[in-house]
């Protein structure tokens, strides 16, 4: 068996998008890759088997053709508005959650490599991520995810750096050289990302930074609009989409989460990501989704006023979904999310109320849509999708007012142009986006990253990847 990992000069270099195609590529190779990430900073989760993992590492294992589970990443961090949440082994542990960053390390290294030995011993490749860079010199004492990890698996390493950025090879040629030997040795090929140009034009630089570190470079993978979905949020500062007609808005709270299952959707219909009330311009839909601190967040949206303007919508009669936490503030009132045990006051558009209390649900779910077929919704009627659950709270409805229950137990609420559910990948579902757009060339999850690996065949030289590997892969 042996390892090969993709480490960046930075974070959002495409170390993910990177693995998600390799991994298909190998896959359809007969390779039977397996991905791996000791250790996620990320708010996108999904459900694996065992419970939460970050979603590059669920995503790639789809491209792997394996079913996703939490020794792919048995260390995910969650941030939120006063620090952190570590899941270990797909649970949330909450001693280490309190403990500082640089002492953690002992706390999850057994974790982390026994997640890696068991991966190393069921399949015949495993195919590990970095995180931010291996030349983050200040953080090599507690590393477990770049070096560390790569020592671990024996792995080759190719160094991947964003051109788009300007400075591709300052990044590489000073991460190459800040490393010590032994990790510099393991550095056997740089991959040139998100190109868009004259590829003619450098070439030159390219044989420079090769005759000074020995390394060759495997290939340069052009800007391709790929769809797959983002490990963080990074991209979703300024984003914009041009799918189509359809007009969404979709707030972006500081601590959004599971931003990414409205990749799809941006593919489909033009979405904005808003931040003020100004942004939020003659929208088709608003979407309010995941959170990691719903209260934290909803204070953010009274004060800065969001929420008024959707409330202002919503009277107008402008659609508006709530997924999860967004659920959970488009209720009358939350209480007890933290320790306080405050109740504080949502949007006040549907009757509902949210009790908070332990534990985490994490769940996989097959779910079909209940809503009204008279209803500001109806298109959605009885449409069934998979999705998955990752959440605290309990949410009855109130008796001020009725409210239509379009998914059992209290999972999902509708009323007038308001439809909210706690189930993610509703916007996932090509079906529910078909019926919301009328599009009916909706590109699935594995199409996507089909469509990926194509282009990694044709411009990486994925026989020179493999002889580094080795034959035994």
């Amino acid at each position: 068996m042996r390892s090969l990992m993709v480490q960046g000069c930075s974070s959002s270099a495409g170390k993910s998008v990177l693995a998600t195609g390799l991994a298909r590529v190998f896959a359809r190779r007969g390779i039977d890759v397996a991905p791996f990430k000791a250790q996620n900073m990320s708010n996108n989760a999904r459900v694996a088997v065992g419970g939460e993992i970050g979603s590059a590492q669920f995503v790639q294992a789809i491209a792997a053709r394996q079913t996703p589970t939490i020794d792919m990443n048995p260390v995910l961090i969650k941030t939120n508005h006063s620090g952190s949440d570590v899941i270990v082994n797909g649970r949330h542990e909450h001693e280490i959650s309190a403990t500082a960053w640089v002492d953690r390390t002992p706390l999850v290294r057994d974790a982390v490599f026994g997640a890696l030995d068991r991966l190393k011993e069921a399949h015949d490749l495993v195919l590990l991520e970095g995180a931010g860079s291996p030349a983050e010199i200040n953080l090599w004492e507690c590393d477990i995810v770049n070096m560390a990890a790569a020592d671990a698996a024996d792995a080759v390493v190719i160094l991947v750096v964003d051109i788009d950025r300007g400075g591709a090879f300052a990044h590489l040629y000073g991460t190459w050289l800040l490393l010590p030997r032994p990790w510099r040795d393991r550095i056997q090929g740089f991959v040139l990302n998100k190109f868009r140009g004259d590829e003619s034009l450098i070439g030159p630089a390219c044989a420079a930074i090769t005759a000074v570190t020995g390394v060759p470079f495997l290939g340069v993978v052009p800007w391709v609009e790929h769809g797959i979905p983002d490990e963080d949020n990074a991209s979703l500062h300024g984003a914009a989409s041009q799918g189509g007609p359809l007009q969404v808005d979709i707030v972006r709270y500081p601590t959004v989460s599971n931003a990414d299952e409205f990749g799809l959707l941006g593919e489909v219909a033009n979405v904005r990501w808003v931040t003020t009330p100004q942004q939020i311009v003659d929208p088709d839909l608003v979407i309010l989704p995941g959170s990691k601190d719903v209260t934290g967040d909803l204070s953010w949206m009274h004060t800065s006023g969001v929420s008024g303007r959707i409330v202002e919508l919503a009277g107008a009669g402008t659609r508006i979904v709530g997924v999860c936490g967004g659920l959970q503030m488009l209720g009358d009132q939350l209480t007890g999310e933290h320790e306080m045990g405050e109740t504080v006051t949502g949007l006040g558009l549907l009757p509902i109320e949210t009790t908070y209390r332990n534990p985490k649900e994490v769940r996989s779910v097959h779910v079909a849509l209940n809503t009204d077929p008279a209803g500001r919704f109806a298109e959605l009627a009885g449409i069934a999708f998979e999705g998955y659950e990752i959440r605290e709270g309990v949410t009855r409805r109130s008796a001020s007012r009725t409210v239509h229950t379009c998914l059992s137990d209290d999972r999902g609420f509708e009323l007038g142009p308001v439809l909210a559910v706690y189930t993610h990948g509703m916007f996932e579902s090509e079906t529910i986006l078909s019926a919301l757009t009328g599009r009916t060339d909706i590109r699935t999850l594995s199409q996507r990253i089909d469509d990926f690996a194509d282009v990694l065949e044709r411009v990486l030289a994925i026989d020179t990847l493999l002889s580094l590997i080795g034959d035994d892969a």
